[in-house]
């Protein structure tokens, strides 16, 4: 051999790149998978919400330019709610659902830790 194929050869036998060191358990798996489901699941809310405020914003649009000639239009309601729920969701995406869910868990955890009165017998009258 020559020595440009021996130097090649030798740098590609001195160059073999190390695995990631990496836990290959079921705990892991489970953690990544969670952390990719976030990720994409949020992707997937913030498209939705941006899609959300951008109809809300056309159907607001039409409802001004047509005025009331457009019967089958959507409500006034519903155009704001488009807006802005779709503007919370696109941009909060994942975050926001989490720190909706958390909030709604600390409730029922608050409810859950009170007493409840019972009373000791049929009430009378009723």
């Amino acid at each position: 051999m020559n020595r440009i194929s021996e130097s090649v050869a030798s740098a590609l036998i001195q160059a073999q790149v190390p695995l990631p060191d990496a836990a290959w358990d079921v705990k892991s798996f489970l953690e990544n998978a969670k952390t990719y489901l976030q990720t994409t699941g949020g992707l997937l809310l913030m498209a939705l919400g941006t899609a959300g405020l951008i109809w809300g914003v056309v159907q607001l649009i039409k409802k001004l330019i047509g005025g009331q000639q457009n019967g089958k239009g959507h409500g006034w309601g519903e155009i704001v709610m488009l807006i802005l729920i779709g503007g919370a969701v696109g941009t909060g995406g994942w975050t926001l659902v989490n720190a909706v869910g958390s909030g709604g868990q600390t409730t029922i955890e608050e409810l859950g830790g009170g007493t409840i009165v019972v009373a000791p017998g049929p009430i009378e009258g009723r």
